[in-house]
């Protein structure tokens, strides 16, 4: 209890004193508000309006519109809940089937951590860009097939972490323990084994949606992604390239959202390692 306390406060101490875990940590809380409560704001973002089209940031139009009239700022707000529900799905997808699978192979051992181990090595060794191919001729392009595209094929990393974790948290006594007096297995892995894994996947999970958001962005941007008339911060950079001279504001904004997201998620992951290993202190890691 006493290290988990320990590791408590070390996080405190880093969203306290570390500059950038607090600007990371405000950042995703308000885009995450936003995206929230937007629905309840009275703007249209798909209202079209062709005499108004391409027209620069001014007081009716902050973000100016795009080329077919529509208010740009209502545009990128609403495509960010799309980029941060693909980036949560997508995690929560990968998630689920990375610690099912490593938590399986790490605990049974053996033929059974052979035959998961080599179809992560399989998994991992065939190009992203193939599997959304495939993935697009069997699903119909848009938000499911993007999920399943990223959530699918983005769990082989967090699987051999979870497996490391767990061949050495199922020699600890209480779980030997529990072995012998003849626990059901699966009842092991869940009230014993999972806990001790926890806290790397949590980590593990800033990072894949801070991924989650950079590959669906540049699967929307290759016309792979989201379809029209849903937008994603991706599917608006893809539809800003053939007007970056005469409305490169098109592109800035959601390029800016993109990159403050995707460092936030990885620099809020920085910090939860302080609760993941207590050896970094909250003094070295803020230095």
């Amino acid at each position: 209890m006493k290290k988990k306390n320990r590791r408590l406060e070390n996080v405190l101490y880093e969203l306290r004193h570390n500059k950038q875990a607090i600007f990371a940590a405000t950042y995703l809380l308000v885009i995450i508000l936003i995206s929230i409560f937007i629905v309840f704001v009275n703007v249209d973002p798909d209202a079209i309006d062709v005499t108004n089209k391409l027209q620069g940031p001014s007081a009716a139009h902050w973000f100016g519109t795009d080329e077919m009239g529509r208010d740009y700022l209502a545009r990128v707000l609403y495509g960010g809940r799309v980029s941060l529900l693909v980036g949560v799905l997508a995690m929560l997808t990968s998630i689920f089937l990375g610690v099912s699978i490593g938590m399986t192979a790490g605990y049974f051992g053996g033929l059974v951590d052979n035959i998961l181990m080599r179809l992560v090595d399989i998994f991992s060794s065939i190009p992203w860009i193939i599997m959304v191919t495939v993935v697009g001729l069997l699903f119909k392009k848009g938000l499911f097939s993007i999920v399943i595209v990223i959530g699918l094929f983005s769990w082989m990393e967090i699987a051999r972490l979870v497996r490391s974790e767990v061949l050495s948290s199922k020699e600890r006594e209480y779980v030997q323990y529990a072995k012998f007096i003849g626990v059901n297995p699966f009842s092991i892995m869940i009230k014993h084994v999972l806990p001790a894994v926890f806290p790397t996947i949590i980590t593990a999970a800033t990072a894949i949606i801070a991924s989650a958001i950079m590959t669906e962005s540049s699967l929307s941007f290759l016309g792979l992604g989201v379809q029209q008339p849903m937008s994603s911060w991706g599917s608006l950079l893809q539809s800003s390239q053939q007007y970056l001279q005469k409305a490169p504001y098109m592109a800035i904004l959601p390029g800016i959202l993109i990159i403050l997201t995707v460092y936030s998620f990885n620099k809020l992951g920085d910090v939860l390692r302080v609760f993941v290993e207590p050896k970094i202190t909250a003094g070295e890691k803020s230095e």
